[in-house]
């Protein structure tokens, strides 16, 4: 009879909630653009646990900036200060132009951060979002969530909530009116579990003058678009708008947890002590890692996305089964004539890691540190598995 603690070593996969549906694979190391399994076998990586691992696996930056920190301290309460903290408020800050920082733990948290902070500024309730846009889980940033699927089982959802179609003005116009009790207006730069769709200059010029005009806030999930993925800092640059709000997550910490609210100067004056918390949100070693990845994405990194970013967009042009390419940067998708989880599944066992964001939609999403001969792997294996 096996004991409780040899099943514990086994890591049975029985004790694990089914909340997701996990290929047959067991990930135990990455370096670079790859990972390997527990059977020795390498994959090139261009999931990047889902838009997490910018750096790549192990950035040596990275690494060296954690351990340095888990050699100092791992923790301390939110009622004191930390050095880590308060480097990367400064870092972000600089980035914007002049913001203030809440830190937390994810994307989710991030969003739910931007609701309270939007109606608590405003004195409003209303948020008007985007059909398709994904903005977490929690109930807040799901009652955000343009996707009904994902709502199934889980009601009543947060009242308040509008939705509008991406890139239609009209119909943003008509989710505002009327804008009264309109807190904010929150989209994606490019809806990424939406389908990579990017969201036109004028659509988005068109919504931060909405929200001036009715006295809302504009808020930018950056949570996936953002970091350098798209090109930019963050991919609201490319779209001439100077948000009150920006969500940060997953590729901050480079795989460690951290999310971050940044909220412009101004607007921060109505917050104050007690409206909101999070006992991990800017832990040491998660914002000692996230120092080191702003500090990363530099001229030299920006430009690597853009072109290899081309580069990755003209070979999936070419390929047979592949409809159309959309999506900025190295944040990518093509729209195939076909179901896209199958071509996932036979991608992964020819050793290449990529997503879906619909039925019919591959998601590419590289560590920006991809070389111009990992493109050319991936393209390579693509083109064999849609043949």
């Amino acid at each position: 009879m096996t004991s409780p603690s040899d099943t514990a070593s086994l890591g049975s996969r029985a004790a694990v909630l089914p909340t997701y549906a996990r290929a047959d694979l067991t990930v135990v190391r990455g370096e670079g653009c790859r990972v390997w399994d527990d059977e020795g076998r390498a994959y090139l990586d261009f999931g990047a646990g889902i838009a997490v691992v910018g750096l790549g696996h192990r950035h040596p930056g990275v690494t060296e900036a954690t351990h340095a920190q888990l050699d100092r301290l791992w923790h301390a309460s939110n009622l004191y200060w930390t050095e880590p903290m308060l480097r990367l408020a400064g870092l972000l800050s600089d980035r914007v132009g002049g913001a203030r920082a809440f830190f937390c733990n994810s994307g989710a948290e991030a969003n739910e951060a931007a609701l309270k902070v939007s109606r608590k500024v405003t004195g409003r309730s209303r948020i008007v979002a985007l059909e398709g846009g994904f903005h977490g889980r929690t109930y807040g940033a799901l009652s955000a969530t343009g996707q009904p699927g994902k709502w199934e089982g889980f009601g009543p959802l947060v009242p308040g909530f509008s939705f509008a179609r991406p890139n239609e003005v009209e119909s943003l116009e008509a989710a505002v009116a009327p804008g009264g009790e309109l807190a904010a207006i929150l989209l994606e730069p490019v809806l990424g579990e939406g389908g990579v769709l990017p969201l036109e200059e004028g659509f988005v010029r068109a919504a931060a003058e909405i929200a001036r005009e009715v006295g809302a806030l504009l808020c930018v999930d950056e949570v996936q678009a953002g970091l350098g993925r798209t090109g930019t800092f963050f991919a609201y640059e490319q779209l001439g708008i100077e948000p009150d709000l920006v969500t940060l997550a997953k590729g901050l910490g480079n795989g460690l947890p951290i999310g971050a609210l940044l909220v412009r100067e101004g607007v921060a004056d109505a917050i104050g002590p007690g409206d909101h918390g999070s006992t991990f949100g800017g832990n040491p070693v998660a914002s000692a890692a996230a120092c080191a990845v702003v500090e990363a994405i530099d001229d030299a990194l920006l430009e690597n996305v853009a072109a290899r970013g081309a580069q990755l967009s003209s070979g999936l042009q070419k390929l047979s089964g592949v409809r159309e390419v959309r999506g900025r940067g190295l944040l990518l998708a093509g729209l195939l004539d076909r179901d896209a989880s199958p071509v996932v599944d036979e991608c992964r066992a020819r050793g290449l890691l990529v997503l879906t964001a619909g039925p019919d939609v591959l998601r590419l999403l590289p560590p920006l540190v991809v070389t111009e001969a990992e493109v050319d792997e991936a393209l390579g294996v693509l083109q064999e598995v849609l043949a």
